[in-house]
């Protein structure tokens, strides 16, 4: 994925697909078989071998079987990667949302849904995985101010639909780091805000949810940029991956040195306050909003 930035109409890879995609890469390299030669088995140019690696692709069948060959992989293990690039190719959940999902993205939320672990900061507006019903609809309005009630309540019923992951039997850790000017920034009036505050706080409560809030207190600090995400998962084929969001569309970043950097802007954030410090200050909101 590297440094990729994605836009409108680009497909998004399942975690499976990349770590199929992976598998393939080292099949090939383990047999000693260079993208030129592998591209000449399935008559294609190199760059289709690359971009199946990359998981930039669906993985076509026949090329999978036809590499898989080339490689000298056995029978049962070629039929054992080919049920799994089937179900790779599978649509995910949200592709019944596809008419209100933009195609940057889409990869986030596959990534979202086979993340072991996910550590986001937010200087803006609560996290998505965190938002209320009012408090989404309200944000999603503002983003999307020619969408009929029918398109909106698409987008607020995909940013709910997201919220499962964190209620699974295998849920993941989140960890948020957000700004105090979040809760200052007065989305769908004081009720909305209100609610939110509380969902804020019985999320904070969950074993698998840390949330830290920076004060203004903090002043200037090192994460004090653009919202992120850092991806973290379980299958030790897939990389680290960073998402940051653009105006009109997003980067991810793999590469080690820049996934760093921002793991380490998200350790020193939430240095900045305490659990105890986080949830007095969305106590003393919650009183503001009443």
């Amino acid at each position: 994925m590297s440094e990729a930035r994605s836009g409108a109409g680009t497909g998004a890879p399942t975690v499976l697909r990349m770590i199929l995609g992976k598998r393939l890469q080292d099949l090939r390299l383990g047999a000693g078989v260079t993208l030129d030669e592998a591209a000449k088995a399935l008559r294609v140019k190199p760059l289709t071998i690359r971009r199946l690696e990359k998981a930039e692709v669906s993985l076509k069948i026949l090329y999978v079987e036809l590499l898989l060959q080339t490689y000298g992989v056995g029978r049962q293990e070629i039929d054992e990667f080919i049920e799994l690039a089937e179900q790779a190719n599978r649509p995910g959940w949200w592709h019944r949302y596809r008419d209100v999902l933009p195609g940057w993205f889409t990869a986030y939320v596959s990534l979202e849904s086979g993340a072991k672990t996910l550590r986001t900061y937010e200087p803006h507006y609560v996290t998505g995985v965190l938002q209320t019903h009012a408090y989404a609809r309200a944000v999603l309005r503002a983003g999307f101010p020619n969408d009929s009630d029918e398109e909106l309540e698409r987008r607020v019923g995909l940013r709910l639909r997201r919220q499962s992951l964190l209620t699974k039997p295998s849920a993941p850790t989140l960890w948020v780091v957000m700004e105090e000017a979040v809760l200052h920034r007065v989305v769908g009036g004081p009720e909305v805000m209100r609610e939110q505050i509380d969902g804020l706080l019985a999320a904070a409560e969950l074993d698998h949810v840390s949330l830290d809030i920076v004060p203004f207190s903090a002043g200037a600090h090192t994460g004090a940029f653009a919202p992120f995400t850092y991806f973290r998962f379980e299958e030790p084929e897939l990389p680290d991956i960073v998402y940051t969001e653009l105006l009109s569309g997003a980067v991810y970043l793999d590469q080690r040195s820049d996934v760093a950097a921002h793991l380490e802007a998200h350790n020193r954030m939430s240095l900045l306050t305490s659990t105890t410090e986080s949830k007095a200050l969305l106590n003393r909101m919650r009183k503001e909003y009443t």
